[in-house]
């Protein structure tokens, strides 16, 4: 009795942790403006904050900007990702190792230590204040994610069943295609999700690489709410409620391959 109460403390300590920062967003969010200095608390709600923040502002563009970045560098990566994982994975080649080491090696660098040379390689390429730069740039931490992971997927795929298609005269292409992707589903959409909310998220790339409101992505948006003179806290809360809305639907839409992922190979028989 005492050990599953200990459970049950321990899940609920969890929830709140992870509850209690976004419960306190949706707050402020719907308080008025004259009750922010108050308490914490929820006497009198209004939705005038989140009508602050769309109206006037190019939130929904950037929201649009953020989804269209991130899925295209989602897609890009997961295509590339898969191609070299499963090359890694099954695949005879000589540096295998190496290849892995460097792709690591590479997504240790952090942001700031990559952003004036990418800003110098985006800028001779013409591609200055586009989404296209931050597609490019995105890929330098989430290739290496989809490499690293992905790897671990195909590791696990009999090699039987690799040289059977082989056998069957499939090439290394067509055993990937048929074989290694379907079989590989649960870790490509687990790392899709990674890599979606990676790019989705990040900031200083975007904030360096665009400076027009049209090709702002949304957390440079809502960085940009607050003025000299005014700190509209309500409308920030209220416009990143917003910006997580696009996050929560794929988590919940792709829930079932995530867990699938997570116990992949925890039992044996």
């Amino acid at each position: 009795m005492r050990r599953r109460l200990g459970q049950w403390l321990a899940i609920l300590a969890v929830l709140g942790f992870c509850l209690v920062p976004l419960m306190g967003q949706i707050v402020t969010s719907l308080r008025p403006a004259q009750e922010m200095a108050g308490a914490f608390t929820l006497s009198a709600w209004s939705l005038d904050n989140y009508r602050g923040a769309l109206h006037g502002r190019p939130l929904v563009r950037s929201l649009v900007n953020s989804i269209v970045v991130a899925g295209a560098t989602t897609l890009t990566c997961l295509v590339l990702g898969s191609l070299a994982s499963f090359a890694l994975a099954k695949v005879r080649l000589r540096g295998k190792r190496w290849v892995m080491g460097g792709a690591l090696a590479v997504s240790m660098f952090p942001a700031i230590a990559t952003v004036s040379p990418l800003y110098l390689m985006i800028r001779a390429l013409g591609l200055r204040d586009s989404l296209g730069a931050l597609v490019l740039s995105y890929m330098t931490f989430a290739l290496p994610l989809t490499l690293f992971v992905l790897t671990r997927f195909f590791r696990e795929i009999p090699d039987a069943i690799y040289e059977a298609a082989r056998v069957d005269g499939c090439t290394p292409f067509q055993a990937w295609w048929r074989i290694g992707l379907p079989l590989a589903t649960p870790g490509i959409a687990s790392t899709a999700i990674l890599v979606f909310i990676f790019a989705y998220n990040e900031f200083l790339y975007a904030l360096t690489f665009t400076s027009s409101p049209e090709q702002r992505t949304v957390p440079v948006a809502i960085s940009l709410f607050a003025s000299d003179r005014i700190e509209p806290w309500g409308e920030i809360a209220a416009a990143s409620v917003i910006a997580g809305i696009p996050l929560v639907l794929v988590t919940v839409l792709f829930q079932r391959r995530i867990v699938t992922a997570l116990t992949q190979g925890a039992v044996k028989e």
